[in-house]
C-alpha cells in the first residue's frame, strides 16, 4: 500500500517506544558468560558490539551476517535490564533527568541490532532471518512486559510525573513524561500480578500469531503464478509487460512462457490490459483468496485468534474494544469518531462507484458481452472508459517518466520547497546491490542525513511501498545525530540495458515516499523517541500525502518528466489530461479503501473473547456496510497484513484521516504559491522538523492557522 511507513518492530511493540527509540549508538558491552569458543568468537566478531567503522555510522552491512542477531539480540535485552535497574537503585529521589530521561536512553544496543533486522526481514529476508524472528518475538514480547510490569520502576516513573505541573519542562519533556507514564499504565502497570501474568500471555500470543500470519501471508503470494504458453493469452497487454513476465518466468523454471504473479506491479497491469477475461478471473481470485486456500498457509484460524486475544487484551486493561485501547493514542481518539468521518465520505463514494458499474455495465453491453460486470472486470474496463473519456491511457505516460528522471524530479522539488541538495555515493555500505545512496545537505550546506532507496521488485522484499530508518535524529550530549533513511518500493525493473519506466501513478508514489523520508531527514528533535515519524498512525501519513500533490502540478513535470528517448518535455495535453483523469474511478478506489478501513475497525471493536469463523464474519461485515458485489475491499482479512502482521491494527483509517490534513494543508500552499517561501518554512518547522514533540493538531493550526476541512479532500476526489 502506497504510504506505508514502518518503524523497526522494536519500537511498534513498545519495547523502547518513549523508553528508547531505536538507533544505532552502541551501548557498553556487557560481560559475556557460559558460552563455547566458537560463540565467543562470534560475539567477538559481532559487527553490533562496536562502533560501525563505515562513513556515516550507517550499519556494516557487509559484516553483518544471521548469526550475529541473536547474540546481540540477547545482549541488548541483558544490557536494557542492567540500565533499568540502575535506575531503581538510584539513591537519589525520583527526577526527570535520573527517570524519565534515563529510561529515554536505555537500550541503544537493542535498537541498534533492531534497526537492522526489522529493516532486513522486510526488505530482504531468507528462511534464516524469518527463523530468527520467530525466537526473538517472544523474547523481545517478555523484555518488554519486564519493563512495562515493573513496579519498582513506574513509582519512580509515576513519582515525576505526579509532580509535570511543578517541574518547569519544555514542551518536548512534558509530552516525553506523559507518553512515558502513559506506556507504563497501557502497558499493564496498574494491574494485579494475576492479571500482569495474564497480559505477559497475552502478548506472546499474539506476536506470535502476527508472525505466523506474515509469513503464511508471503509464502502464498510466492507460491502462486500464472504460467501462460500461448502468445495469443497475451493479447491486449502492452510490450513491456509481456517482456517482464517473460523474465519472470525465466526466474521461476518456465522458460519460453510468461508469468503473472499476485504481486501488484505484475498483477495490476494484467487486469488493466489483457483481454483474456477467464485468465483475468483466476489470476484476482489467486490475490483475493491468499491466505484463505484452506493448506499450511491459512490465515483464517490465525487472524480470528488475534482478533480474540486483542478484544481479551483490551478488557484486561479497562478499554470497551480493541480499537478503543489503540485510538486513545491516535488524534482521532475513539472508533465512533472514525466511524462518523468514514460514513461521512461513504455514501458519494458509494453513489460514484455505482455510478461507475452503469457506465462500464453500458460499454460491456455495447460490445456485445453476455455477461455481468465483475471483479476482475473492474480494472480492464475502467481503463477503457478512461481512454474513451479522457482520451487518456496512463501508458502513454510511461515513456515521460523514467525512474531516474523520477528520482532527479522529487529531489528538485524537495529542493525548491527546503532548499536540500543531494550528492549521490556510490562508495556507502548497502544491505543489497539494487540499493542506492545519498548524502543530503541542508540550505546552509550541513550534512543532514543520509538516504537510502531501494526501488525494485524481489522475492526477498515484502510487497508494497515504505520508509523507515536505520538511525533516527536525536540530539545528545550536545551532539547531533544525523538520521539514516530508506525508502522502499516495488518497481519492475526493464530489461538490461533500457530504463525503467514508471506510470504516472507510480511515479506518485515515489513521491509519496519521499514525503515520508522528508519527515525523517528534516526531523531536529532533542529525544529519539520523538524524531521523524514517530508520531501518531492518523497523523503519520500526512506528510507523504502533501508531496503527491506536486506530481500534478505542470511546472513541477516541465523539470523532469522527460521522454526517456526524445527527452522532450510531457506535452502540456497530456498534462491536462492527468488532471482532467485524477478525479476519474475514485468511487472505486475510495469504496475498496474505505471497505477495508471498516473491516479493520469491525474485527477491532469486538466486545467479547469469542473466536469467529472468519469467512463468515467478514461476509457479515461487508454485508453490512453495503458493499456492491463488484468491488472487493483492498484487503480481505486473509492478507490484511497491515492489521494482522503490520502495526496497523484498528488504524487503517489512518490514509484518509491523513489525506483530509494533506489536502488542507496543499490549499495554503496553492493559496499563496505552490514554491511560496513562508509556506515551506512553516510547513518545515511546524510538522517536518517536529516529530513527535509536540500535540501533532495543535502543530497542524499553528502551520494552517485553523483545523482541517474535509471539502478539499471531496473535491480532490470528485466528491463534492
Amino acid at each position: 500500500m502506497k504510504g506505508l511507513t514502518l518503524k523497526p518492530l522494536v519500537c511498534a511493540m513498545g519495547l523502547t517506544m518513549t523508553l528508547a527509540a531505536c538507533s544505532d549508538a552502541t551501548a557498553p558491552q556487557a560481560p559475556i558468560s557460559n558460552q563455547t569458543a566458537a560463540a565467543s568468537q562470534i560475539a567477538a566478531d559481532n559487527p553490533f558490539f562496536r562502533d560501525y567503522p563505515t562513513p556515516h555510522g550507517i550499519p556494516d552491512f557487509a559484516a553483518i551476517t544471521p548469526e550475529h542477531y541473536l547474540p546481540a539480540f540477547k545482549q541488548g535485552i541483558a544490557d536494557q535490564r542492567a540500565e533499568i535497574k540502575a535506575i531503581i537503585a538510584n539513591p537519589t529521589a525520583a527526577d526527570f533527568a535520573n527517570t524519565i530521561e534515563a529510561l529515554e536512553y536505555s537500550g541503544q544496543l537493542l535498537g541498534k541490532v533492531a534497526s537492522v533486522f526489522y529493516n532486513l526481514t522486510s526488505a530482504d529476508t531468507n528462511d534464516e532471518l524469518q527463523a530468527i524472528s520467530k525466537q526473538i518475538s517472544p523474547m523481545l514480547s517478555a523484555a518488554r512486559d519486564d519493563i512495562m510490569l515493573n513496579e519498582q520502576l513506574f513509582q519512580r516513573v509515576n513519582t515525576v510525573y505526579q509532580q509535570k505541573s511543578s517541574l518547569n519542562l519544555t514542551t518536548a519533556q512534558a509530552k516525553l513524561l506523559e507518553d512515558t507514564y502513559k506506556s507504563f499504565t497501557r502497558g499493564g502497570a496498574n494491574l494485579n500480578e494475576a492479571d500482569k501474568d495474564k497480559l505477559r500471555q497475552l502478548n506472546e500470543k499474539i506476536g506470535k500469531l502476527s508472525l505466523e500470519f506474515g509469513d503464511n501471508l508471503l509464502a502464498e503470494t510466492n507460491a502462486f503464478d500464472l504460467v501462460i504458453d500461448n502468445k495469443a493469452d497475451l493479447a491486449g497487454l502492452p510490450q513491456d509487460v509481456i517482456d517482464q513476465a517473460a523474465i519472470t518466468a525465466n526466474k521461476r523454471g518456465h522458460n519460453g512462457k510468461w508469468v503473472f504473479t499476485t504481486h501488484r506491479p505484475s498483477i495490476t497491469p494484467f487486469l488493466t490490459y489483457a483481454d483474456n477475461r477467464a485468465l483475468r478471473e483466476q489470476l484476482f481470485n489467486g490475490y483475493i483468496e491468499r491466505g484463505n486456500n484452506n493448506n499450511a498457509n491459512d490465515n483464517k484460524q490465525i487472524l480470528a485468534k488475534m482478533a480474540a486475544l486483542r478484544a481479551e487484551r483490551a478488557a484486561l486493561m479497562g478499554y470497551p474494544t480493541h480499537a478503543h485501547f489503540v485510538l486513545e493514542e491516535r488524534t482521532a481518539k475513539t472508533p465512533e469518531n472514525v466511524y462518523t468521518l468514514l460514513n461521512k465520505v461513504w455514501p458519494a463514494a458509494l453513489d460514484q462507484a455505482r455510478a461507475e458499474v452503469t457506465e462500464m455495465q453500458n460499454l460491456i453491453d455495447a460490445e456485445g458481452g453476455d455477461f455481468k460486470l465483475a471483479a476482475w472486470d473492474w480494472w480492464y474496463y475502467a481503463d477503457k472508459i478512461r481512454v474513451a473519456k479522457y482520451d487518456f491511457n496512463e501508458q502513454d505516460t510511461r515513456p515521460y517518466f523514467s525512474l531516474e528522471n523520477t528520482i532527479d524530479g522529487v529531489f528538485h522539488t524537495a529542493n525548491k520547497l527546503f532548499g536540500i541538495t543531494v550528492k549521490e555515493r556510490n562508495d556507502l555500505p548497502k544491505y543489497h546491490p539494487d540499493v542506492r545512496t545519498w548524502e543530503v545537505y541542508d540550505k546552509d550546506g550541513e550534512l543532514m542525513a543520509v538516504f537510502l532507496g531501494d526501488y525494485f521488485v524481489r522475492d526477498s522484499k515484502r510487497g508494497g511501498a515504505w520508509m523507515n530508518d536505520y538511525r533516527a535524529q536525536f540530539k545528545q550530549n550536545g551532539q547531533h545525530t544525523l538520521p539514516i533513511v530508506v525508502n522502499v518500493l516495488n518497481y519492475t525493473r526493464a530489461p538490461a540495458g533500457e530504463p525503467t519506466l514508471l506510470t504516472f501513478d507510480e511515479a506518485s508514489t515515489l513521491f509519496h515516499e519521499f514525503g515520508h523520508a522528508l519527515h525523517g531527514m528534516l526531523s531536529d528533535v532533542t529525544y529519539r523517541s520523538q524524531s521523524g515519524t514517530s508520531v501518531p498512525r492518523d497523523y503519520v501519513e500526512f506528510p507523504s500525502q502533501v508531496m503527491e500533490n506536486w506530481m500534478t502540478e505542470p511546472e513541477v513535470l516541465a523539470q523532469f518528466a522527460r521522454h526517456h528517448e526524445t527527452n522532450k518535455v510531457i506535452p502540456q495535453a497530456l498534462v491536462q489530461k492527468i488532471q482532467a483523469a485524477s478525479k476519474f474511478n475514485q468511487g472505486f478506489a475510495t469504496v475498496e479503501y474505505l471497505a477495508a478501513t471498516k473491516l479493520d475497525l469491525d474485527w477491532h471493536t469486538l466486545t467479547d473473547t469469542q473466536v469467529r469463523d472468519a469467512a463468515k464474519f467478514e461476509a457479515e461485515s461487508v454485508a453490512n456496510m453495503g458493499l456492491i458485489d463488484e468491488i472487493a475491499p483492498r484487503y480481505r482479512s486473509t492478507y490484511f497484513a497491515h492489521i494482522f502482521s503490520g502495526g496497523y491494527s484498528a488504524g487503517y483509517y489512518s490514509y484518509i484521516w491523513s489525506e483530509i490534513l494533506g489536502a488542507d494543508a496543499y490549499e495554503a500552499f496553492k493559496e499563496k504559491g505552490i514554491f511560496d517561501k513562508a509556506t515551506a518554512d512553516a510547513f518545515r518547522s511546524n510538522v517536518l522538523s517536529q516529530g513527535g514533540s509536540h500535540d501533532p493538531m495543535a502543530l497542524y493550526k499553528q502551520f494552517r492557522g485553523q483545523e482541517a476541512g474535509i471539502e478539499p479532500l471531496l473535491r480532490a476526489k470528485g466528491l463534492l
